[in-house]
């Protein structure tokens, strides 16, 4: 039988309850700032030993194939395996309650102190801190992957779209990536 398809073999040797697969989750999404991926790991294999390294891998590969988030996916696999559709809802609510409690809180706490001229500039400078991260991002990127001039030309085009002119983002893709496409097989060719 396919190891996909079989069971999980759970390292405790005991079934999963509904609330210990909630609480789990929340653990999850409590702490999982800036992506779930690796303390989902440390939660179901290390800590709760939900399921063994290699099923582990075997779902979260699973997880990346299938279109939506890799950890929402494997969230509702792992859901399911354990407690059926209801195991899946449970997961799914115990992964995403947290953050979203804390988003509605902080969203709350902003918008009493919007107006606030502090509160204002550090929310420019916040934002302009995410662009750097973001443009710093793109620079490693495009050093790794040792971009000919023509895709330099591609990318500066792209910035002036998006970033001066302001057009749409699918617009600008649409148009731009055709071209990049094209361009690069016209140079290749012998």
């Amino acid at each position: 039988m396919d190891t996909l398809v079989q069971p999980p073999q759970l390292v405790a040797g005991r079934p999963i309850g509904r609330l210990e697969l909630f609480m789990g989750f929340v653990e999850m999404g409590l702490c999982g700032f800036g992506g779930v991926a690796t303390l989902a790991r440390h939660v179901i294999v290390d800590k709760r030993r939900w399921m063994t390294e290699h099923d582990y891998a075997a779902l979260i590969a699973i997880g990346q194939i299938l279109p939506g988030g890799n950890i929402i996916n494997m969230t509702v696999m792992l859901g399911d395996r354990f407690q059926g559709i209801g195991g899946s809802i449970v997961a799914l609510c115990g992964l995403m309650i947290m953050p979203i409690a804390i988003l509605l809180g902080l969203t709350e706490v902003y918008d009493m102190f919007s107006s606030n001229p502090d509160v204002q500039a550090a929310t420019v400078g916040a934002g302009a801190a995410a662009a750097g991260l973001v443009i710093g991002m793109g620079l490693k990127m495009g050093r790794a992957l040792k971009l000919e001039p023509l895709h330099i030309g591609f990318a500066v085009l792209t910035f002036i779209a998006m970033g001066v002119l302001r057009l749409p983002f699918v617009l600008s893709i649409l148009v731009i990536a055709p071209l990049c496409i094209a361009a690069t097989w016209w140079s290749r060719r012998p």
